[in-house]
């Protein structure tokens, strides 16, 4: 049979394109030290092959075959790390370019208004927007009254449950329970969460973390119930709770110089046992310490905010309300080597600590908040491999996101190229080039302008 002339043109046309180079389909990465993240020694002279939203491979550059339609990018010199994830973040849109700036490309959200942050994961999946993953909570579980509005009440265990309930149907990704939350009310939504498989996250007030830590959940967020679980007689900080959120985090906060190493010992062997993630924000305590500094409020990294933001954050409104004083800033200050010193007892213990932030609460700005998270995790005793591990690889496995957190093939490609070594000197981290997320690449300094 012959074919129409027009047709069999057509047929001819497509051959030949078939046959053309389709240009490249991929990027390699050559020449850069890669830390991988799985805490082994760097890969010098690497090449990291990404293809699509996925690294395709990691190898050494001596003797590799470069793959048919890749691009290469010459990174010599430079340094690869999986990309960051703050393990504890409120985010919001105007964050989320800052974060991907400052190498974050991963947020746990641990707290919004629901359908906003529900929304906001979604946009962020589909790529429709510069933006690290987002993993969210949702709005928090708390007794009542709610610290928050926009918390879900559990007045007692049938409201604790249906709030899980609640929350499960609209798809978060875990729960966090809130400052009043009591043992009974504790229990309840982890009876019903272990029947939607999801994780509890804790800022802990009138509950303990050991409590806390024997109904399953699995971070506790801030330090939060250690005191609690330290002294003798917890009564005082949970009269001061009820009173209020700021009455009960300045007896808390103000705790720890007077806490006795013993007791903390026992409590950090305790939550390591029962294999409690502990997201210490270490950076929100240090701040918090200092708000009474005026340098503090000409931090160049300021800068970042938005003034409509700063003017949201209003933080001599939230000292005023707080009713900090002179004394509460020099205590909360003699807190902070007792805090790090619990950060060494649980390590020795053989905990597992993540890096968050709090951003972007008062003072702490998305994406540069988390390495100074990074630093002060160090000051607190960490090597800085294992910072970096806590800001990566351990952070991912709190989420439950096993693709995430590595430079490994058959992980999302998700990385941070640096200008300086990042095991020389943690500050390191802050000397970015390049980030990927999701196999885009982009120059940081092409973020920052985009604000």
């Amino acid at each position: 049979m012959t074919l129409p002339r027009a047709t069999a043109l057509l047929i001819a046309a497509l051959a030949v394109l078939g046959c053309r180079d389709k240009g490249p389909q991929g990027i390699a990465l050559v020449g850069a030290t890669v830390i991988d993240g799985s805490g082994g020694p760097p890969l010098r002279n690497a090449v990291v092959v990404v293809r699509g939203t996925h690294i395709e491979a990691v190898a050494s550059r001596d003797g590799f075959t470069m793959p048919k339609h890749t691009e290469q990018v010459d990174v010599s010199g430079r340094w690869i790390i999986p990309g960051l994830i703050d393990a504890h973040a409120h985010t919001a849109r105007w964050a989320l370019p800052r974060y991907l700036a400052w190498g974050v490309t991963t947020v746990r959200d641990l707290h919004g208004q629901l359908d906003t942050m529900l929304a906001l994961r979604q946009e962020a999946a589909l790529n429709s927007m510069p933006s690290p993953r987002i993993f969210t909570a949702g709005a928090m579980i708390d007794g009542v009254p709610t610290t928050y509005p926009d918390a879900l009440p559990a007045g007692d265990a049938d409201a604790a449950r249906k709030a899980v309930d609640r929350l499960a149907v609209a798809g978060v990704d875990y729960l966090k329970v809130y400052t009043r939350i009591t043992p009974a009310l504790l229990r309840a939504v982890a009876t019903e969460a272990k029947s939607f498989n999801l994780r509890i996250a804790a800022h802990l007030g009138l509950t303990d973390a050991l409590t806390a830590a024997s109904l399953g959940v699995s971070s506790i967020e801030h330090l939060s119930g250690v005191p609690e679980a330290a002294v003798q007689d917890p009564a005082p900080f949970y009269a001061a709770h009820t009173r209020g959120f700021f009455a009960g985090w300045t007896y808390f906060e103000r705790s720890w110089a007077t806490l006795d190493s013993a007791a903390l010992g026992r409590v950090a062997t305790g939550l390591a046992r029962q294999h409690v993630v502990l997201v210490p924000t270490l950076v929100l305590h240090d701040t918090f310490s200092r708000l009474d500094d005026s340098t503090i409020y000409h931090d160049p990294a300021l800068a970042a905010v938005p003034d409509s933001e700063r003017a949201r954050w209003n933080t001599a409104d939230m000292i005023r309300r707080a009713s900090w004083t002179a004394a509460d800033f020099d205590a909360f200050r003699k807190a902070r080597p007792v805090q790090d010193q619990f950060i060494r007892l649980f390590r020795a213990a053989g905990g597992i600590v993540a890096a968050g932030t709090d951003a972007s609460n008062q003072m702490l700005v998305p994406g540069y908040s988390e390495h100074e998270e990074l630093s002060l995790l160090v000051r607190a005793g960490l090597t800085t491999n294992a910072a970096l591990l806590a800001a990566t690889r351990d952070a991912a496995r709190l989420i439950g996101a096993d693709s995430l957190g590595s430079v490994s093939p058959g992980h999302s490609a998700d990385l941070v190229i640096l200008k300086a070594d990042p095991l020389a000197d943690i500050t390191n981290t802050r000397a970015i080039d390049r980030v990927m997320i999701r196999g885009n690449l982009m120059k940081a300094d092409s973020i920052r302008r985009t604000w």
